[in-house]
């Protein structure tokens, strides 16, 4: 497979009992199948440590914007969103196979979003609470206004991904 970011080739390596694909020459990032982000996304799990302390080569180069395509069943364009509730870290995932692919540091910057996997749970069931009591209006414009902010390379605010993905729902359709 080929790093989406970069062009290089990406190498296979298994931590703890989850099998990624990494771009040891390059970028530094790397490619999670469906549902293997989850295994290594927590302060408290520690297979996650040695990949989140995995850093870009010095000479990598990282081509810039745009869509990028699924390294592996090639999508043309993954989407881009933010990993979690109230998250900074924008993450790029197949529509098709659902992986994930986290662009070098991402990893330890959502290890180091939340104390453990209880806080990360309690903030998404502070949004979903929250979303019951206002109607959804509200985190829907701030979620909308991130995304925004973030700008074009965000193709789906990560509420309504949720929303979408989750409890089969879409605000926008909504009357």
């Amino acid at each position: 497979m080929k790093c989406p970011a970069c062009g290089l080739a990406l190498a296979e390596m298994t931590v703890g009992g989850v099998k990624v694909d990494l771009c040891r020459e390059g970028c530094g990032g790397i490619w999670f199948d469906h549902l293997e982000l989850q295994q290594v996304d927590d302060v408290e799990e520690a297979a996650g440590e040695t990949l989140a302390a995995v850093s870009p080569a010095v000479d990598a180069s990282v081509r810039p914007g745009g869509a990028r395509a699924c390294p592996r069943c090639g999508h043309p364009a993954m989407t881009q969103h933010r990993y979690g509730p109230r998250s900074n870290v924008l993450v790029d995932e197949c529509n098709r196979c659902e992986g994930i692919w986290l662009d070098g540091g991402e990893l330890a910057a959502i290890r180091a979003e939340f104390t453990s996997g209880a806080d990360r749970q309690a903030a998404t069931q502070a949004v979903l609470d929250e979303m019951a009591a206002s109607g959804n209006e509200r985190i829907l414009a701030e979620e909308q206004e991130a995304a925004r902010q973030a700008g074009p390379q965000v193709h789906e605010p990560f509420i309504l991904y949720v929303l979408r993905t989750v409890f089969g729902m879409d605000p926008r359709k909504q009357a």
